[in-house]
């Protein structure tokens, strides 16, 4: 055991690590594992499976509520009142289970609120673990993240024998649990509060720099069209883009022309001031790249993988029990055994050897909607082919965990813990976009391409990324210098003279 684990300080702080991510584990399986599932026993297509999808936009623009949560802060109440109105929106869809506008609407604010959720945990965990139990609390949050998306399979295990109403109403009593737990976790630590502009000085400040006010609005029009696709709340909105896009590239193009001040005050602001400092940064353009296409093949087929296994005859319980619960045990194996590996090699090195190999289970899946033929749910299946998706499934399950363990390394890298809760928003939500866009087309891609002819595609979209490694090792070098320099400056932890 390592020393640090001696001390009981150490081991209750980590202890709530566990605690908290099986919080925000669980929202997250109900809505990539339950939800589909539910809707395709109710005969969705798999278009309308895809545009489920989209309705975890929310994950995506999380960013843009995250100044609010870090500043109030009391992330423990943040958590326990997004359980508890999440139990409400689960309880309207146990009477209203159906598909449907008021489905949709309800799972589209149950999302918002698991947003929301997730913005208080990330912040609170990243305060709460200091400097040097930060591996194994990565560890930690993946492996206990997947634990509570193994209640997702207990609610489809409840679906099979209970009904789908019985079901969600057994979904909404484990979220108000949760809830209740987290208020349990211990106190916010005291933050040195930091001077900042008010709002209104913040966007004054922006009318005068015309390249961050074009970044700002690039960004809000971006989470518009996102939103207004998910919802179609309006049809005259994309010719406003058009119209609003030129004004952002002309202000961008003027920010060239004629010199602007100095953004130092812009990136102090409370709204969008982390966002600017980020972008700031020397090659960090390609890194936010990078970021939106490392999963893309693991996202791409994600979401097609539950109705995949309906249509091949597999009932609820089959799924819930061997997709769902064994598949996240042996995630939770890949995740421990991918920060071990990412520990031992180093990041870079992980990012390019567990890439691979977490898409390496969608040509399995190919090879699955190949030979397995269409059948009912329920239907009795030969041996063979369950052998066949059982290990096609386990191997995803680890694989994906080895992949996203050093992926989560990287993003932890390169966020600076006075704004801990902002960055990592910002960054999740860069990440977002890629998985709820990916979600979206998967629908329309395995309904015009068949599953295996899009199943092998999505093993392809996963190769761009690797262009764009060399300037993920360009940033953690300089993120290296740059802590090896204030370590060198720190007073009493120096060494030098």
């Amino acid at each position: 055991m390592p020393p640090y684990l001696k001390r009981k300080d150490v081991r209750t702080r980590l202890f709530w690590v566990a605690v908290l991510y099986i919080a925000e584990g669980l929202p997250f399986g109900l809505f990539s594992d339950v939800f589909p599932v539910a809707f395709r026993e109710h005969h969705a297509s798999l278009s309308e499976i895809g545009v489920i999808s989209l309705l975890g936009l929310p994950w995506t623009l999380k960013f843009l509520w995250a100044p609010a949560v870090d500043h109030f802060r009391h992330h423990r109440l943040w958590m326990l009142g997004a359980d508890a109105l999440m139990a409400l929106a689960l309880s309207r869809l146990a009477w209203a289970y159906g598909v449907g506008h008021m489905a949709l609407l309800a799972i589209g604010f149950f999302t918002l609120l698991s947003s929301t959720n997730d913005i208080a945990i990330d912040g609170y965990t990243l305060e709460l673990l200091d400097v040097g139990e930060m591996g194994i609390g990565n560890g930690l949050r993946i492996g206990f993240y997947r634990a509570g998306m193994l209640a997702a399979g207990l609610v489809l295990i409840a679906s099979t024998y209970w009904g789908w109403r019985a079901a969600y109403v057994l979904a909404a009593a484990l979220l108000v649990l949760d809830g209740l737990m987290c208020l349990r976790a211990p106190k916010e630590r005291d933050r040195i509060q930091v001077d900042r502009q008010s709002v209104g000085h913040e966007l004054a400040s922006l009318m005068h720099r015309p390249r961050a006010l074009a970044l700002v609005l690039t960004l809000l029009l971006g989470a518009l069209w996102l939103a207004n696709g998910a919802l179609r709340f309006s049809r005259s909105l994309p010719h406003l883009f058009l119209y609003a896009g030129g004004a952002a590239l002309a202000l961008w193009i003027s920010s060239f022309i004629r010199r602007a001040p100095s953004e130092t005050k812009a990136a102090d602001g409370p709204l969008f001031g982390a966002l600017l400092e980020m972008t700031a940064r020397p090659g960090i353009w390609p890194v936010f790249v990078f970021i939106l296409l490392y999963k893309l093949g693991d996202s791409a087929i994600g979401f097609m993988i539950k109705p995949f296994w309906v249509d091949r005859g597999f009932s609820a319980a089959q799924i819930g029990l061997v997709s769902v619960m064994a598949g996240i045990g042996l995630s939770i194996l890949g995740g421990l055994l991918g920060g071990y590996i990412t520990d031992r090699i180093g990041i870079y090195k992980a990012l390019w050897a567990l890439g691979l190999v977490q898409v390496l289970p969608n040509l399995g899946y190919a090879l699955c909607a190949h030979l397995l033929p269409r059948a009912a749910p329920g239907t009795a299946l030969p041996l063979s082919h369950e052998l066949l998706l059982y290990s096609v499934s386990a191997l995803e399950s680890f694989a994906g965990g080895l992949g996203t363990a050093a992926f989560l390394a990287f993003l932890m890298a390169i966020v600076r813990k006075e704004r801990a809760a902002t960055e990592y928003a910002l960054l999740s939500s860069l990440f977002a976009v890629s998985l709820r866009l990916a979600g979206f087309a998967s629908g329309f891609g395995a309904q015009d391409l068949g599953y295996a002819e899009y199943f092998f595609l999505t093993f392809f979209l996963a190769l761009p990324a690797y262009l764009l490694l060399p300037a993920t090792g360009r940033m953690l070098a300089t993120i290296a210098q740059i802590e090896a320099k204030q370590a060198d400056g720190s007073g009493p932890q120096s060494s030098g003279p």
